[in-house]
């Protein structure tokens, strides 16, 4: 098989993990303050569900560092491209310019 359709093949695997992890961390966020509004909605005590949200910011760091090692394993396909001899063709816009009404949702981030 060719090199250049299996190099697309795995690039297209990257982005998409790449987009993953980066969709569980805005969840992870808006899961954080939904649990902060639920408990200003219902008048709770600060203390109320403070371990929830303690393992909500340690499942964020882990995500953190989920995407930390896969931005390290782009690098290290970039370097096994260049031994391929490939060139880079890019794909498209990193950020799209599209149509900006008001303010901007997590998930519109994304």
């Amino acid at each position: 098989m060719e090199k250049v359709f299996v190099a697309k093949r795995v690039a297209s695997k990257l982005y998409a993990t790449e987009a993953a992890v980066d969709a569980a961390m805005v969840e992870v966020a808006e899961m954080m303050a939904e649990l902060v509004q639920a408990r200003k909605d219902l008048n709770l005590a600060a203390t109320v569900g403070h371990g929830v949200s303690a393992k909500l910011v340690e499942a964020m760091q882990a995500l953190s560092s989920a995407r930390t090692a896969v931005v390290e394993a782009h690098g290290g396909l970039d370097e096994t491209r260049l031994r391929l001899g490939m060139r880079t063709r890019m794909g498209g816009a990193l950020y799209p310019e599209k149509e900006q009404s008001g303010t901007t949702g997590l998930r519109e981030a994304v």
